[in-house]
């Protein structure tokens, strides 16, 4: 967690975002149309210029599109190698801002401001960069990590209750893979109070993992749990009329991969249940259609965990403890997806 810092008040975040801009020649603010509004004018302060790139918010957005629009400006600002990009906004922003930077004349600085829980305790540590595309999830990125990533949580004042259950559903993961107190803590608390030390557990968890297994070679898979089914979830919701949002897809995905790990004995039926009415308690987890089921099992095929052509889980073996690289079977994914619409 060297690079995360974290701001209770703006003089001091305006003060470090001044010391980082005064290292680069040119500064470049990503952000959307809801951080343009509502953050980016608490910290305006801190520029004596920036150039402003707003893109549309929401996952649809996250493609390449997007970034060929942002190269395009910094080609036409004449932006060098010393250039900062600063990433204002949620996940979305992070990912994409991220990925556009790490490419940009082979690479040039940049900085995370997240402005949702999601983003603060996910995509802005570890280095993951990426977009969307030909309809799957952070299909193409790179590693890279953000030179500094300033967490400043008055912006969870611009949240909806919906965004703060998305961004606790990671936390939850987090405490699932890694931490039975903490997630005995917070099933107890409920998820719609997330206080300053949760968040900076959760994300001492995940810095922990990326420390290890930078590269995503090994251990690093365990943050994955969920993710298989989330984000072929994500995947398949995607251009609907309704798409899930991160974590609602994760918080499904932890339920039917929770009902896998029970059904392959890797975890105990009271661990399982224990599981899964904490995250029915705490999450809308809507059925999935009968007739989308299918569709989504055959997502789980472009994930990166995944061996050739075995599917490859992250599995529970507790509360606080994992396995990685599980083969799961289609069958069982599929009978895994009806057990969890009975239940639900």
């Amino acid at each position: 967690m060297s690079n995360v810092t974290f701001f209770d008040t703006i003089e001091p975040l305006s003060a470090k975002i001044k010391e980082i801009v005064q290292r680069h020649n040119a500064v470049f603010i990503i952000c959307d149309e809801n951080t343009e509004k509502h953050c980016l004018p608490l910290i305006s302060g801190a520029f004596e210029k920036g150039y402003i790139i707003s893109v549309k918010s929401g996952e649809q957005h996250k493609n390449l599109e997007s970034c060929t629009m942002i190269w395009s400006l910094l080609t036409k600002q004449m932006a060098d190698r010393n250039a900062l990009i600063i990433n204002l906004g949620g996940g979305v922003i992070c990912d994409m801002g991220g990925f556009a930077a790490s490419c940009y004349k082979r690479g040039i600085d940049f900085v995370h401001i997240p402005t949702t829980l999601l983003a603060m305790v996910d995509a802005s540590v570890g280095g993951k960069t990426g977009i969307d595309f030909d309809g799957y999830k952070n299909q193409v990125g790179v590693f890279r990590e953000a030179v500094e990533v300033l967490m400043y949580p008055v912006f969870f004042g611009t949240l909806e209750e919906r965004q703060i259950r998305s961004g606790m559903a990671e936390v939850i993961k987090h405490y699932l893979i890694a931490d039975a107190d903490a997630f005995d803590e917070v099933s107890k608390k409920g998820v719609l109070l997330p206080d300053r030390p949760l968040i900076a557990k959760a994300i001492r968890i995940k810095s922990q993992f990326v420390d290890a297994d930078p590269l995503e070679k090994n251990i690093r898979k365990a943050l994955n749990f969920g993710h298989t089914i989330g984000h072929a979830l994500e995947s398949h919701y995607l251009d609907s009329a309704t798409p899930m949002l991160h974590g609602e897809a994760v918080a499904i995905g932890m339920a039917v991969e929770t009902i896998i790990s029970n059904k392959l004995e890797l975890l105990t039926s009271d661990k399982a249940q224990e599981i899964l009415t904490v995250l029915k308690t705490n999450f809308n987890l809507k059925p999935l259609p009968q007739a989308d089921i299918d569709a989504v099992i055959s997502l789980t095929a472009q994930d990166k965990k995944n061996a050739g052509q075995e599917r490859k889980l992250v599995l529970l073996t507790d509360i606080g403890s994992y396995r990685i690289d599980v083969d799961v079977d289609i069958e069982t994914m599929r009978d895994a997806c009806i057990w969890y619409n009975n239940g639900m």
